[in-house]
């Protein structure tokens, strides 16, 4: 097992990238140079203060030698030494300023489309790409031969709050941690998005049936989630618990409301965030289900778990209900 130096967690071997420009070894979450702030880490290791400190350290002994931190005040960095003498840069927290997203911090947001704008407008625009997409998804002319369009837009704006209240609970996790977040429109998912509408809004010109929709046109950016912990864990994990509640509480509607087709579609509604959520489950990529499985698989377990047994329920209400409308 290696240790990354800039986080301090350790992995095995054949997951540790090392870095020719500052000679430490990293996990994969900060093996680029920028997250593991290459520059900063090289001048720190040249300078003196940092010499001197490490002799400091080279008079313990080893049997009484704890890990301790120092400050280097040039670069507001945490340095720690180690009894050869030498340095490893296990930084537990980074230096963010107090609003990280005004256009004066400093922070360059890659990928980031309109970084510094407000973020009610991030979300004007992103809440609107994804109701259009609920609405190509959903248009269907047999509704409207039966008197249903306004079925098409109830759809269209449950999909969108399903998609709008996992991203919030993303947020107002991350919030009650303490941690600067907002709603940003991610540049390479926005094109995606555009260029998927494109697409679709063809094919139905040519009669052809829709290719699968990308509906990723924006997510919540959550700065200081740099290693696997509860904070990470339940942050990652409030978005599909929110679509869970969310789509729960949508079935136990339909089930209360007697006019029909109104509660089919209500009960259509809780199936989305079922979808919604179970996807984001998968553990791979930048999907919440790989945080939440490598900090706690008991909750993944239970969560994802759950998830498929309400949406395999759902499916079979939905199915039974729908009977009904292919002869109202």
């Amino acid at each position: 097992m290696l240790r990354c130096s800039h986080c301090g967690e350790e992995y095995p071997e054949n997951a540790i990238f090392h870095c020719s420009g500052c000679g430490q070894n990293y996990c994969a979450i900060h093996k680029d140079p920028i997250t593991h702030e290459c520059n900063i880490i090289r001048e720190t290791l040249r300078a003196p203060q940092s010499q001197a400190a490490a002799q400091a350290y080279t008079e313990v002994p080893a049997t009484q030698y704890q890990p301790q931190y120092t400050s280097y005040d040039s670069t507001s960095s945490e340095i720690r030494g180690t009894t050869d003498g030498s340095f490893t840069w296990y930084r537990q927290e980074r230096s963010i300023p107090e609003n990280a997203f005004d256009p004066g911090s400093g922070i360059e947001f890659k990928g980031i489309l309109l970084p510094h704008k407000s973020e009610f407008l991030h979300f004007i625009i992103g809440a609107s790409i994804i109701f259009f997409i609920g609405f190509l998804s959903f248009y269907n002319e047999g509704l409207i031969g039966q008197g249903l369009a306004w079925s098409i837009f109830m759809l269209a704006g449950f999909y969108t709050t399903a998609f709008l209240f996992h991203e919030f609970g993303h947020r107002q996790t991350a919030k009650h941690f303490g941690l600067q977040t907002k709603f940003r429109l991610l540049t390479n998912g926005f094109l995606l998005t555009i260029v998927s509408l494109i697409l679709t809004l063809t094919m139905y010109g040519t009669g052809l049936p829709p290719l699968p929709m990308i509906a990723l046109p924006g997510a919540v950016v959550v700065l200081g989630l740099d290693k696997i912990d509860r904070v990470t864990g339940w942050t990652k994990a409030a978005g599909p618990i929110v679509n869970l509640v969310y789509g729960t509480l949508l079935i136990i509607i339909s089930l209360f409301v007697t006019s029909y087709p109104l509660n089919l579609f209500i009960g259509y509604a809780g199936f989305l965030n079922f979808s919604l959520a179970l996807f984001n489950m998968i553990p791979i990529g930048i999907l919440d289900g790989q945080n939440i499985l490598k900090w706690n698989k008991g909750l993944y377990i239970l969560l994802f778990s759950t998830l498929l047994i309400m949406l395999i329920l759902t499916f079979v209400l939905i199915s039974e209900q729908s009977l009904y409308l292919q002869h109202y």
